[in-house]
């Protein structure tokens, strides 16, 4: 994914983003987890919220399915 624009398109715990990028990556869409509190420790102090910790970005041109997928396993949560 080098050399392309990227999209933020989830934003919550790292236990959820790690689920989310299993299921993108099934579906063929390369994804990227920043993770703010390991950032923020490696750095030598603590930042952040656990349940809002991690970023997920995709390749512009996946954002919309990605999106898609990620609701969809958000509202099979809720259920």
């Amino acid at each position: 994914m080098k050399d392309h624009n990227l999209k933020d398109v989830f934003t919550g715990s790292m236990v959820e983003a790690n689920f989310i990028k299993s299921i993108l990556d099934e579906n063929q869409i390369g994804s990227i987890i920043r993770d703010s509190i390991s950032e923020s420790v490696g750095a030598g102090w603590g930042s952040g919220s656990p349940e809002s910790s991690s970023q997920i970005f995709v390749d512009e041109s996946h954002e919309i399915e990605a999106k898609r997928l990620i609701a969809e396993f958000l509202n099979s949560k809720q259920v």
